[in-house]
C-alpha cells in the first residue's frame, strides 16, 4: 500500500519507541538501522520516563500485579509493547522478580494471589511474553508455556474464568495467551509442533467471530473491543488482535475482512488515526493525549494495512 510522505515524516518526529519500528515496519530498513534507533528508548522520550520510575527493590508501583496501572507487570508490558531493547538490565531485574514471586509450582503457571489454589491464565500469558521477549534464562518458562497448552479449552481459546465453570473462551485471555505463545515459539523456535498447533486452534477460535463478532449472531460482541487505547493493558481489542496476526506473519483469509474496513473506517481525513481513552487506573503519564492524532495507534493501524496488502 501506498503511505503518503507527510504521514511518515510526521510519524517520524515522534519518540524514538515510534521511530524504530516505523523504520522497520513500513519503511523496511535494516537492522543496523532500526535498532539503532531502538536503542535510544533507555534514554529518551516514553522508554526513559517508564524505567525512571522502577523503585529501588527492582519493581515499579510497588507491587507486581497491582496497583494498575503502574505495577511491574503492565509497566514491563507497555515497555515489551514499545520496544525496550530485550538485554535491558532493569526489565531483566523486573521480569526475575515477577518470575520468582509469580511462580506457581503446584500447576506451573502464574499466581500472584495467595487466596488462589490455581494460577492466573491470563497473567500466565502476559508474564509468558515478558519473559520470552526479554530473553530471561530460567527453566520454567517450558512449564509456564505447557501450563498453557494444558488449560487451552475445547473451543480453541482460553479463559480464566474456566475454573469457575465458563465453558465458552474469553477474548482477553486468549489474546494474552497467543501473545505469550508467540514471544514464547520465537525465542524457542525447536518448540513448535504443539505449539503451532494450539495457536492454529486459537486462530480458529477468533477466526470464528471475525476477532470481535458474535459467531451466532454476527452482531459485536462489545462496543469497548473496536476501540483501541494503547496500550492494551489485559483488555481485547480488534486492531491488537489484527496486530498479533500480522506481526505471526498470518495468512490472508477473509474472515479478516470486517476487521481491516472497521480499521480503515477509523482513519481520519488527513489519513491518521486517533487515539483512544484507557481503562480507568493510576498511570504514570499519557503517552498521547486521547482524542488527538496517535502515532502509535498510526503506526499500527498502517503496518496491519500493509500485511494486509501483501497478502493480496
Amino acid at each position: 500500500m501506498e503511505i503518503d510522505q507527510k504521514t511518515i515524516e510526521w510519524l517520524l518526529t515522534g519518540d524514538p519507541c515510534v521511530r524504530w519500528q516505523v523504520q522497520r515496519d513500513l519503511l523496511d530498513k535494516k537492522p543496523a538501522v532500526y535498532q539503532q534507533e531502538q536503542a535510544k528508548i533507555t534514554d529518551e522520550g516514553w522508554g526513559k520516563k517508564l524505567l525512571s520510575h522502577q523503585d529501588p527493590e527492582g519493581t515499579w508501583g510497588g507491587g507486581f500485579y497491582s496497583p494498575k496501572w503502574i505495577s511491574t507487570t503492565y509497566t514491563l508490558l507497555a515497555l515489551r509493547r514499545l520496544g525496550l531493547p530485550s538485554e535491558n538490565e532493569a526489565a531483566h531485574q523486573g521480569c526475575n522478580l515477577l518470575l520468582e514471586r509469580g511462580f506457581f509450582e503446584p500447576d506451573g503457571g502464574i499466581n500472584f494471589s495467595p487466596n488462589y489454589k490455581y494460577s492466573e491464565t491470563c497473567i500466565t500469558g502476559m508474564i509468558l511474553s515478558l519473559l520470552a521477549y526479554f530473553s530471561i534464562p530460567d527453566k520454567r518458562i517450558h512449564r509456564i508455556a505447557n501450563h498453557l497448552l494444558v488449560q487451552q479449552m475445547v473451543d480453541g481459546g482460553w479463559n480464566c474464568r474456566s475454573y469457575l465453570g465458563d465453558t465458552h473462551s474469553s477474548f482477553h485471555t486468549t489474546i494474552s495467551a497467543l501473545e505469550g505463545l508467540l514471544a514464547y515459539q520465537t525465542l524457542y523456535p525447536d518448540k513448535n509442533k504443539k505449539i503451532t498447533a494450539a495457536r492454529e486452534r486459537a486462530h480458529e477460535f477468533l477466526l470464528q467471530h471475525k476477532l470481535y463478532q458474535s459467531h451466532r449472531t454476527g452482531e459485536v460482541v462489545k462496543q469497548q473491543m473496536t476501540r483501541f487505547p494503547f496500550p492494551p493493558r489485559w483488555y481485547y481489542d480488534f486492531l491488537r488482535a489484527l496486530d498479533y496476526f500480522q506481526s505471526a506473519g498470518a495468512e490472508r483469509d477473509q474472515r479478516f475482512k470486517d476487521a481491516v474496513n472497521l480499521l480503515i473506517s477509523k482513519q481520519k481525513n488527513n489519513g491518521l488515526w486517533a487515539s483512544y481513552r484507557g481503562p480507568s487506573g493510576r498511570t504514570f503519564f499519557e503517552l498521547e493525549p486521547a482524542g488527538k492524532p496517535s502515532r502509535m495507534n498510526t503506526l499500527r493501524a498502517l503496518r496491519v494495512l500493509r500485511w494486509w496488502d501483501k497478502g493480496i
